[in-house]
This record gives C-alpha cells, sequence and structure tokens, in this order.
C-alpha cells in the first residue's frame, strides 16, 4: 500500500536518523500521527530551534547554551588538567560521575582512516593551544576503546609525549564500547584508575 505523500515524507525523514530504518521510521510516523495537534507543534518547535539555541563553546567545543559553557566559567574547575572526549555525550557520561573537576576538549570525532579523517580534520591545534595557554599539565585521553579510539590517543600520546602527562580512562570499560552506555560505577572507577598512556 502507498502511504499518503506527508506520511511517507515524514517516514523518509525519520529513516534518516542513525539507527532509525524504514520499519521504526513508519512506527514513529505512525505513533506521531495519533499525536494530538499541541504535541506536534511542541515537538516541531523543539527542532526548529535547536540550532538557534544551541552555541559551540570556543574553548572547549563541547555544545551549550552559552559561550563559554558553564564548565569553562567555573573559577573551581581545575585549568590545568583537560580531559578530551570524542563528542558532547562522553562529556556528560563522564561529567555524572561527580568525579572530575577539571576541564574538557571535545574532540568531535576520531582519527579514521577508512573513513579518511585525517589529522588536519581534527582541532588538534586547537587543543594544543589550549594546552600552552592553559599551561595544562595533565591530558586524560578519554576516547572510546575502538580502532579509531586507539588510533587517536596513540596519535595524541606521540605528539605530546614528554610535554606533559598523558593518561587513559583505565580499561575497566569494555573494549568496543561506547562511553555513553558505561554505568556511572563503571566510568567512575576508570576515570580514578586511569593510567599513563603508552
Amino acid at each position: 500500500m502507498k502511504f499518503p505523500s506527508a506520511l511517507q515524507n515524514l517516514i523518509d525523514k525519520l529513516s534518516s536518523l542513525p539507527s532509525v530504518g524504514p520499519k521504526t521510521a513508519e512506527r514513529f510516523a505512525f505513533y506521531l500521527l495519533k499525536k494530538n495537534d499541541d504535541d506536534l507543534k511542541s515537538l516541531a518547535e523543539a527542532i526548529s530551534v535547536l540550532k538557534e539555541k544551541t552555541d559551540r563553546c570556543h574553548i572547549c567545543l563541547a555544545i551549550s547554551d552559552r559561550n563559554p559553557c558553564p564548565i569553562c566559567s567555573d573559577p573551581s574547575r581545575l585549568k590545568d588538567m583537560i580531559c578530551l572526549v570524542e563528542d558532547i555525550r562522553d562529556l556528560a557520561s563522564i561529567e555524572s560521575t561527580g568525579g572530575y573537576q577539571g576541564r574538557y576538549f571535545v574532540l568531535g570525532g576520531l582519527l579514521d582512516t577508512i573513513n579518511e579523517v585525517r589529522p588536519e580534520d581534527l582541532p588538534f591545534n586547537q587543543l594544543l593551544k589550549r594546552i600552552k595557554d592553559d599551561q595544562v599539565q595533565e591530558l586524560i585521553l578519554a576516547l572510546n576503546f575502538t580502532l579509531e579510539g586507539e588510533t587517536t590517543a596513540m596519535y595524541l600520546s606521540r605528539l605530546l609525549k614528554g610535554q606533559i602527562k598523558i593518561t587513559r580512562l583505565a580499561k575497566g570499560l569494555p573494549a568496543g564500547s561506547d562511553l555513553e552506555y558505561a554505568d556511572e560505577l563503571t566510568l567512575a572507577s576508570a576515570l580514578k584508575n586511569r593510567n599513563e598512556a603508552k
């Protein structure tokens, strides 16, 4: 059966989202079709202002509703310790532990030879400038234990070797896992028991 064009258009848009296949998109679309107008307008409004109401912190590159972000503008946070994460979800996971008092840098991606993400495609120069300007003493590499995460960690370890202390999260996190899915206890333990990167 062919769906009405407005419904099919919504299914097509939803199926372009990560991890959403055509059948899931279809379920979402039919669910939305049953919602009242106010709920749909509220959802549409939330989507339409998403880019307008968010900004990227010029210091750590995290997505925030202000610039600089609350963490970078907090004078109680340690300025000489940076936790490097791939994206804002990883930052949120580490923050939820309450066990880290330093600052962050959000890389926005990882080195990936298959998808041709090279060092010049990531903000390494901005990270190096920040390390120098803030006289950073320790860089914590809180990257996923995937091939791309390991490649990025190795690149940074070699690039900064002998300049500052470089540590990694302890390997209490399962290999191949994403930080955003780790439970708070495991993540807090991994952060506490981090070790020097080799």
